[in-house]
């Protein structure tokens, strides 16, 4: 990473008295007159005038004006968020507020929506960074300027993408406190807007916003399931790439799992939608394992739980316990074949009318059933699932909704999202499984360090359901022999 300057651009109102802020320890002790003037001048006219909007903007102003109805006469502001400092002057790199995303389309950071009342309804409005300025440096000496980290579109030019008309959003905060009448604000995300408005919201009323916009993804349009469809298929490409490698794995660790998958989902969509769990051996007994760095040896399994992210932000969420020699022991397939006996059950239970929590329950009771059958757990089984004495070996809901968040919809009520129906267009996971801890002492010691788990992102449709990631294999048979075919 180049290190030379990297002052700070002083605020507008001050940009011609302040000097240019050097790093500390940067190589150049400052800009001669003759280079600034320099700098200023000599550059293209590079506005993109060919724009089309992109392709979720009819969906992006269907749902501003579904927020608009909610709230009337209430202004309401949506911030994309800001960049996060990893270390010293690095940062991660920036995902905008899924509220954002999910209204605009626009991505950038410091992006902020604004819903202002008007007659009717609202004006909308993005407030967005505008290009640099070359007049006075900013283009180049600013850290975040264009000749740093690339360029940004005009106001001009994210008018035609997002459909919203564009401010400068440095002008943003002044205007917010100066502001009447009620407002509301997505919290959590930018700390400067919420400053500007702290004595004219409440947590109460934000509240109801972010609920609102969390429930008015429950359901899905055509747009997101294509887009859902668009990250699993990319994911089961991934997944094929893995086993194609995992003799690589073997001879290194976890993490060549880990950078294969990643490479599928950095060419094909924006980034992986969390962190990818590649648990070989007793690290798949460990649900969210993202270390990585332990050994993957023939005989053990690996469960390999990940997901790749659209440029959109769409997230598949997919899990495969795979045999890292392609073939299970006959312990590893009794204890797969049930978590699959009980996925099967699970995703019959999904369909419209339905109530959330039913596949749970299905498959629930499957797994409480064979933990009966195999002596771990004292019967019969309805006293198990009353006491939920299953959970020492499933631990976890057998699945959550998916979408732009890879547990979609998670600020929803209890009574529109678990004690809720299921409609059609809504998407979820089912993801029974079974985990016996190495250190278990009430199963036989065979049992110790298995965990299987197996999860498809499953569409609620008219009729019942459609598996969207059906393309990867589900049975143990299925399972191997795809195996066979990709290593051969």
């Amino acid at each position: 990473m180049s290190d030379e300057l990297n002052p700070a651009v002083p605020d507008e109102a001050t940009e011609a008295e302040e000097p240019i802020k050097q790093r500390k320890n940067g190589l150049y002790p400052g800009v001669s007159d003759e280079l600034a003037e320099n700098m200023r001048s000599g550059w293209a006219d590079t506005e993109l005038r060919d724009l089309e909007p992109v392709p979720q903007a009819a969906e992006t102003a269907r749902r501003r004006a579904a927020l608009s109805a909610r709230f009337p006469g209430e202004r309401l502001v949506i911030p994309a968020g800001n960049l996060k400092t990893r270390s010293n002057d690095t940062e991660y790199a920036f995902r905008a507020s899924t509220e954002y995303a999910y209204l605009t389309g626009n991505q950038s950071e410091d992006g902020v929506l604004v819903l202002e009342p008007a007659a009717g309804g609202h004006r909308a409005t993005i407030y967005l960074l505008p290009r640099s300025d070359r007049e006075n440096g900013e283009f180049w000496l600013s850290g975040q300027g264009e000749l740093w980290v690339g360029r940004r579109h005009s106001l001009t030019e994210s008018e035609t993408l997002y459909g919203i008309p564009a401010a400068d959003v440095r002008e943003l905060a002044d205007e917010l406190r100066e502001a009447t009448g009620p407002v509301r604000v997505v919290r959590g995300h930018d700390a400067g807007i919420e400053s500007a408005l702290t004595d004219k919201v409440t947590a109460e009323r934000d509240e109801e916003l972010r609920v609102f916009l969390s429930e008015a993804r429950l359901v899905k349009d055509d747009f997101e399931v294509g887009e859902l469809q668009k990250a699993v298929d990319s994911t089961v490409r991934g997944f094929e790439d893995v086993v194609k490698v995992l003799d690589k794995a073997e001879a290194t660790s976890e993490r060549y799992i880990e950078g294969t998958f990643f490479l599928r989902a950095r060419v094909e969509g924006n980034d992986i939608g969390y962190g990818s769990i590649c648990a070989s051996g007793a690290h798949a007994c460990t649900l969210h394992w993202v270390r990585n760095d332990g050994p993957v040896r023939s005989g053990d399994l690996l469960l390999l739980d990940a997901g790749v992210e659209t440029h959109t932000l769409y997230t598949a969420d997919v899990t495969r316990t795979l045999p890292v020699d392609g073939t299970y022991t006959d312990l590893q397939r009794k204890i797969y074949d049930a978590v699959y006996e009980a996925q099967e059950a699970g995703i019959a239970a999904v369909k419209p009318g339905a109530k959330f929590r039913d596949f749970h329950d299905a498959s629930q009771r499957v797994l409480a059933e064979k933990l009966v059958e195999w002596g771990l757990v004292e019967g019969p089984v309805e006293r198990v699932l009353e006491l939920g004495l299953q959970r020492r070996w499933t631990l976890h809901g057998t699945g959550h909704m998916l979408g732009m968040d890879v547990h979609d919809c998670a600020v929803a009520r209890t009574e529109t999202y678990v004690d809720g129906t299921l409609e059609p267009g809504m998407v979820l996971t089912v993801e029974p499984g079974l985990y016996f801890q190495a250190d278990d002492l009430t199963v036989p010691e065979e049992y110790r360090g298995i965990g299987v788990r197996i999860e498809d992102d499953i569409l609620v449709t008219t009729d019942g359901n459609r598996n969207l990631s059906s393309g990867l294999p589900r049975r143990s048979d299925e399972v191997e022999a795809w195996m066979a075919s990709l290593k051969g």
